[in-house]
């Protein structure tokens, strides 16, 4: 009896045991024990729970900037100014200041009334300035002192002015002017007329221009037209001319041969219109003027044509050194001949040029002939920094 009796207290204290040993904290079906079963440490847990935080956040805050948001209208969407308030309609359709203030340049200038009549025979070209209208007023006291200067770009030197008008915006001039051009120049010229206000002590102001491209007009018959005055252009760059030469160069002879072809659009230097054109090649030595040989004068002509050929002697240890200075010149026997334009190449020449000579020594004993436009002579003059002229003796081969 006794030993049925432990026995029975044995198996009561080992049943109450049973039950708290398998139990736990954790409610089934709650997160806590969800997340028991994930085979992952604590820390990943907790860096993936940010993670997918911070991209809810990211997600919701592109969903409402989206939904709040204000759309602007696309370029090409139309907008009704019916809906809109009076001040909103006006800043829509007035322009601004900027554009008012050009369009004021453009606009208010006058226009000018003028013929073109041209005399083949005689190749001749008469302007006439008839009168100008509505003129922009230039004084304090709301009118103008206007005249007319009037030219041909191919010869800005040649320039004639109307009378001056007193106070008046529509000034009749009946005046007219005669330029001497030869038919083939013709459509490489522009007429330019110019209003301008007077003023006794101080620098006139120009109020417009008219510029007239000839080639723009039909000269068979006289022409009588108005025409809005426009912004005056800057002044044009003086056009002296191009010249067509050929350069030659045999190392082995130590012959530099320079070929002067022809001229076109020469700068009038006469009265008449014309010029009696010759050129000089100069040859330039360590910057000091070497040799020098002329063509003959071709007289009253804008475009000679010479074809006449010169040949130096240059050694090839001094071709490198070497300048060769291309000048056209007005012939006048009473007075000293004047250039016209000039030009040089070499190894210290830029642009077309310094093509050019490149394309002589790379071809060598063969002639490469090149157009070039004329320049001031001032301003080749002052670039190749001429030294006194000393006349050199040739360089020993």
């Amino acid at each position: 009896m006794v030993m049925a009796a432990r026995k029975g207290r044995a198996m009561a204290s080992l049943l109450p045991s049973s039950p708290t040993a398998i139990t736990t904290t954790a409610q089934p079906g709650s997160l806590a024990g969800w997340l028991s079963q994930i085979p992952l440490p604590k820390w990943a847990l907790i860096t993936v729970t940010v993670a997918v935080a911070i991209l809810l956040l990211l997600f919701l805050i592109c969903i409402i900037r989206c939904c709040c948001g204000k759309k602007k209208p696309k370029k090409k969407e139309r907008v009704s100014l019916c809906a809109m308030s009076g001040s909103t309609t006006a800043s829509l359709v007035q322009p601004e200041v900027e554009d008012l203030e050009q369009g004021t340049e453009q606009m208010g200038r006058g226009k000018l009334q003028y013929s073109l009549e041209y005399n083949f025979r005689a190749q001749e070209l008469k302007v006439g300035v008839k009168q100008a209208a509505e003129l922009k007023a230039m004084d304090s006291g709301g009118t103008s002192d206007p005249y007319v200067i009037v030219y041909l770009t191919s010869d800005t030197k040649k320039k004639y002015e109307t009378k001056v008008y007193r106070k008046t915006l529509n000034p009749i001039f009946n005046e007219s002017f005669t330029f001497q051009v030869p038919q083939l120049e013709v459509p490489e010229s522009t007429l330019v007329m110019q209003i301008y206000d007077f003023n006794r002590f101080i620098k006139h102001d120009i109020i417009g221009e008219v510029r007239l491209p000839l080639a723009s007009v039909s000269l068979q018959h006289v022409i009588e037209q108005w025409s809005d005055l426009a912004v005056a252009s800057k002044v044009e760059e003086e056009q002296l001319g191009e010249i067509c030469f050929s350069l030659r160069y045999v190392p082995s002879t130590g012959k530099l041969m320079v070929l002067i072809l022809e001229a076109k659009k020469l700068k009038r230097m006469d009265s008449h219109g014309l010029s009696d054109p010759f050129v000089k090649v100069n040859l330039i030595l360590n910057k000091k003027k070497w040799k020098k040989k002329t063509t003959t004068v071709k007289k009253n002509t804008l475009s000679p044509y010479f074809n006449e050929m010169f040949v130096f002697e240059v050694p090839f240890n001094q071709i490198q050194n070497v300048d060769v200075v291309i000048s056209v010149w007005d012939h006048d026997k009473v007075t000293k001949s004047e250039p016209i334009g000039k030009l040089f190449l070499g190894c210290r020449a830029t642009g077309n040029q310094l093509r050019h000579w490149s394309d002589m020594l790379s071809n060598p004993r063969r002639p490469v002939a090149q157009w070039h436009n004329l320049q001031s002579p001032d301003v080749v003059d002052k670039v190749l920094g001429l030294k006194s002229h000393l006349k050199l003796s040739l360089p020993p081969r």
